[in-house]
Formats: C-alpha cells, sequence, structure tokens
C-alpha cells in the first residue's frame, strides 16, 4: 500500500482518477485471489486474456501500466518507468509486489499537467479515440469490470 500522500497536482480531475485507479486495482487484485483460492475455472473463449486467471490477472496489469505510458506518450511526458507485467507463469506469485510498483508509478507523472492538456484526444491502441481524461476514466473502470465478471462467476457456482 501507497505509504506516501499523492502529491497535489495542477488538475484536481486527473488527481481523483489516479486515487480511484488504485483503489479498484487493489480491489481487483483481492477479488483475483478469491477466485484463485476458490479455483474458480473462467467460461471458455477464444480471447487468450481469458485462457485462464492467470492470463487474466496479467491482462489487467499490463492493460493498467499501457494506460499511464500511452497517456504519458500523448502528452510528451518522459515513460512512467513502469517494469512489463510479469508473465502469466509468474503474475501469481508477484502480482503483490508488481502491483506496489505499478501503482507508485502511477502517482507522480501527471501531477503538473494543466487541466486543459486532459481533453486533447489521441488514438489508442485499439483505434479508439479518447481524450486523456477518458483513457483515465477507462483505466479505472476496466479493473471494476473484471473485479464485477469475477464476482458474478464466484456468486453463480
Amino acid at each position: 500500500m501507497a505509504t506516501t500522500p499523492l502529491p497535489p497536482y495542477r488538475y484536481a480531475g486527473a488527481r481523483a482518477l489516479v486515487l480511484l485507479h488504485e483503489e479498484q486495482m487493489r480491489d481487483f487484485l483481492a477479488v483475483w485471489r478469491q477466485a484463485a483460492a476458490a479455483k474458480l475455472a473462467l467460461p471458455a473463449t477464444a480471447d487468450p486474456d481469458y485462457a485462464s486467471l492467470e492470463t487474466l490477472l496479467h491482462h489487467v496489469l499490463r492493460a493498467a501500466r499501457g494506460y499511464l505510458v500511452w497517456c504519458c506518450a500523448n502528452l510528451g511526458l518522459p515513460a512512467p518507468g513502469i517494469p512489463e507485467a510479469p508473465a502469466a507463469e509468474r503474475v501469481a506469485a508477484e502480482a503483490e509486489s508488481y502491483l506496489e510498483a505499478l501503482l507508485a508509478g502511477w502517482r507522480t507523472p501527471l501531477a503538473g499537467i494543466d487541466e486543459d492538456r486532459f481533453g486533447e484526444e489521441y488514438p489508442s491502441r485499439w483505434r479508439t479515440v479518447y481524450c486523456i481524461d477518458a483513457m483515465l476514466e477507462h483505466a479505472v473502470v476496466h479493473p471494476m469490470r473484471h473485479a464485477f465478471q469475477l464476482r458474478r462467476l464466484l456468486a453463480a457456482r
């Protein structure tokens, strides 16, 4: 868990989204741990990110890194220095330590950016155009959506 408070941001909306992202990532990992302990099998699908609980965890961690890398690149900021997510074979064992590094990397890159820059639009790697603010919102909802899915699958057992 982060030990230092989040610094002031020029745009309070970005600060709020960074904090919400942190909450949702921690929640997702807790739900993922419940699913793993229950030996939950994911429904069959052709999507490789859903091949196993481990590939799903890797997907969520990898995406969280990617959203910030995308924001920094499009804002002309240095890369945030977050390491790549652990491979699916190692992700369960390394999830907590990686999550701490990931969240630490999220805490400061956007702090000095003026509010008007968050409205700038750029294509995502999947070709949908997002403004920076919308990509941050996407980063918050992504782990929330997967935690919701896992909770529903656990409840249906």
